[in-house]
């Protein structure tokens, strides 16, 4: 029962990632960046209050849609002068 909300984040993220939209290499690599410092970040500070795992998966999830959002800026502003 308590593996539940990582389910629904997992299914969320998976959604939410698989949108056919075109992207960059900064919207790539700002996802992947994101995602690993999230991860290690959620890890940490879940590790402090008994659930690492779900710290991890948390903060690898919001970092990794927060890098992507930032890469996606950074493309917009190179390529198209946004």
């Amino acid at each position: 029962m308590k593996h539940i909300p990582i389910l629904m984040l997992s299914s969320a993220v998976v959604l939410i990632s698989s949108c056919s939209v075109p992207t960059g290499p900064n919207t790539t690599q700002g996802a992947a960046t994101g995602a690993i410092l999230g991860g290690v970040a959620g890890g940490i500070i879940g590790h402090q209050s008994g659930r690492g795992l779900e710290g991890a998966a948390l903060g690898a999830g919001v970092g990794g849609v927060t890098g992507a959002a930032v890469g996606n800026q950074r493309d917009a502003r190179q390529y198209y002068g946004r």
